[in-house]
């Protein structure tokens, strides 16, 4: 398999989990895509009832309404069964950094609350540590961007404003607010790491998600394999 059958076989694997009158956090991201097509299609041919989608952006919010799965926000919602995303990289402890895409904030938000969360990745995810590829992604207040990027230095870390390529100047999130990737010589401690960086005035949120997988799903060439704890 390349790696884009690797990615429509996990997202095919994270369908087993869906079951009606469920509410699903849906990631951002190619892997998720894939994952939200295929989700709308059991909803259309009727596979699948009383299901519904909190999105995670606006990219996932758009998708899901063009597949077909009913979408709900955040604070319309008591509970979310289960969440599904992609991620950038991906430890032996499952440790994450996700965040490539710019929605980080709000789906650690919608993780963290999700009765299971399920990881969808293609074996090139796999690291022995997290930042051995890279940089770590935090969404910071515009106006504190070049303070933080240098307080980032106390870590060890060189980071840099993420710039848009398809329009002028930085990328902005979907909460209005700019991205620094911190590139990180290794991350021995990814909890502290993620705590410590949280607690930076002006850092909204970052890209380390420890401790908070349930499950993730390698896309490789013999097929999908699980990672548990």
């Amino acid at each position: 398999m390349n790696v884009e059958e690797m990615k429509k076989a996990v997202a095919k694997e994270a369908l087993k989990f869906i079951e009606d009158e469920m509410v699903v956090g849906l990631g951002t991201g190619s892997t998720t895509a894939y994952f939200i097509k295929y989700l709308g299609k059991l909803i259309m041919d009727g596979e699948l009832e009383e299901v519904y989608g909190v999105p995670t952006s606006y990219q996932a919010r758009l998708l899901a309404l063009e597949a077909g799965v009913p979408v709900v926000g955040l604070d319309e919602v008591d509970a979310i069964d289960i969440a599904v995303d992609g991620a950038d990289e991906v430890d032996p402890q499952m440790n994450l950094i996700k965040g490539r895409g710019a929605a980080l904030t709000m789906e650690k938000i919608i993780e963290y609350r999700a009765g299971m969360f399920v990881v969808l990745v293609d074996e090139t995810k796999l690291v022995e540590w997290l930042g051995q590829k890279m940089p770590v992604p935090i969404e910071v207040v515009p106006v504190a961007w070049r303070a933080i990027a240098e307080e980032l230095e106390v870590f060890n870390a060189t980071a840099q404003l993420r710039m848009a390529e398809k329009k002028d100047g930085p990328v902005v999130t979907d909460n209005g607010n700019f991205i620094l990737d911190a590139k990180f010589h290794r991350i021995e401690d990814p909890l502290d790491l993620e705590i410590e960086l949280n607690n930076i005035p002006g850092v909204v949120e970052n890209g380390i998600f420890a401790d908070i997988a349930d499950l993730v799903l390698v896309g490789t060439k013999d097929g999908v394999k699980r990672m548990e704890r």
